[in-house]
């Protein structure tokens, strides 16, 4: 398994890799080089090389692979509140499927199951010219096309399925159709959808709304949104690869706010206070304390940042806060330090400290032991 695993900010010895990421302009972004050697950064996930499967892993453990595999995939799965079996979990953990593979599976798996309900159908406005009145007449229309033509020009609505949450579904599902080998339940959504027109989107301005009529397909939309978001397809003439990569300063930050919510120990998991162009926006603000994550290494208060100090200050100050945390991830580095920020009726106390993320069980297990850590943060 090792031979096919790098970890974030090791340097890569494979050259054939390394020849593969310097020719993929899209993969530039990931990748840190120097003098010809490559050095991942802080994206992990999975690569398709060479027609063989590639992990880039956090080093959270220092004995195994497989445990920092398995501490990625439970991160994952509970940042984005991801559904899954015990067999899949079993498969991703083993690598008998890909995350992607599994990921594919579970959103194509469940839209199945809603689209097996019934369609999503909405009331669509069209026009077109018809042999009997339907709807409403359009004078303009009529005299345009029909002046000579035994028709009629109407406007009507048709309930129909020819929807925008269904053009996504089948958008989503041709664009993931390459990069999957079980292929089946994708092509059987595909069939059931073939009424409905193809549509390119840009998930960056999706603007889909959800009620009680469509929410039963909610869950389907937001895994198939996170696949799209986060995979990297790419093309050549000769095959297709892929890059399925997510940034761990953003896991890090979704995996702790979500516990501290939790715990029940959230006012929001955000909030955010704007001065023009100054936007003051923390990552997790509790009853009595701000919360910022920090997915870097660190040793201790000399290697904090003046930018950072600033931060914290400014967030204890007009928040009204005086406790504040930087939290870093312990298998980085293990940090424990309390620091004054400001002086006289102006003092921010800002803790410096790091939770430990190793751990040798299973997803419910590593859960529950992680909620523990954070409480005993504060």
């Amino acid at each position: 398994m090792t031979e096919n695993i790098f970890y974030e900010y090791e340097k890569i010895t494979n050259s054939q890799f390394i020849e593969y990421v310097q020719q993929n302009q899209h993969l530039h972004k990931y990748f840190k080089s120097r003098w010809g050697e490559i050095y991942p950064l802080q994206y992990c996930g999975i690569l398709n090389f060479d027609s063989s499967d590639v992990y880039i892993l956090p080093k959270i453990s220092s004995r195994e692979a497989e445990r920092n595999l398995d501490i990625f995939i439970y991160m994952l799965f509970y940042s984005y509140d991801i559904s899954i079996e015990n067999e899949d979990m079993a498969a991703a953990k083993n690598k008998k499927s890909t995350i992607l593979e599994i990921l594919v599976q579970l959103f194509v798996k469940n839209l199945l199951k809603e689209l097996k309900k019934g369609l999503y159908k909405t009331y669509i406005t069209q026009q077109d010219n018809l042999t009997k009145l339907r709807g409403k007449y359009l004078l303009n229309e009529n005299v345009k096309h029909n002046f000579t033509r035994n028709k009629i020009y109407c406007e009507y609505d048709e309930f129909s399925e020819d929807n925008e949450l269904n053009r996504f579904f089948l958008f989503a599902l041709q664009t993931l159709l390459p990069f999957v080998k079980n292929k089946k339940i994708l092509k059987e959504c595909e069939l059931i959808l073939c009424d409905v027109g193809t549509k390119k989107f840009d998930i960056q301005k999706l603007n889909i709304g959800f009620d009680r009529i469509n929410h039963r397909f909610k869950q389907s939309y937001e895994l198939a949104l996170l696949l799209l978001q986060k995979m990297i397809p790419m093309f050549t003439q000769e095959k297709k690869s892929f890059a399925f990569l997510f940034d761990m300063n953003e896991l890090f930050e979704n995996f702790i706010g979500k516990i501290y919510k939790s715990l029940d120990r959230t006012t929001q998991t955000q909030r955010q206070k704007n001065y023009g162009s100054l936007v003051l926006k923390p990552d997790i603000v509790t009853f009595d304390m701000i919360i910022d994550t920090k997915y870097k290494k660190i040793g201790s208060r000399a290697d904090l940042s003046a930018a950072d100090k600033y931060q914290m200050f400014a967030y204890g100050t007009n928040f009204k806060i005086k406790n504040t945390m930087l939290l870093y991830p312990k298998h980085l580095e293990t940090i424990f330090e309390d620091l004054k920020l400001g002086k006289d009726d102006t003092i921010v106390e800002l803790k410096m400290r790091s939770i430990d993320l190793d751990f040798d069980g299973g997803y419910e297990e590593f859960i529950i032991e992680m909620k523990k850590r954070v409480e005993i943060l504060g």
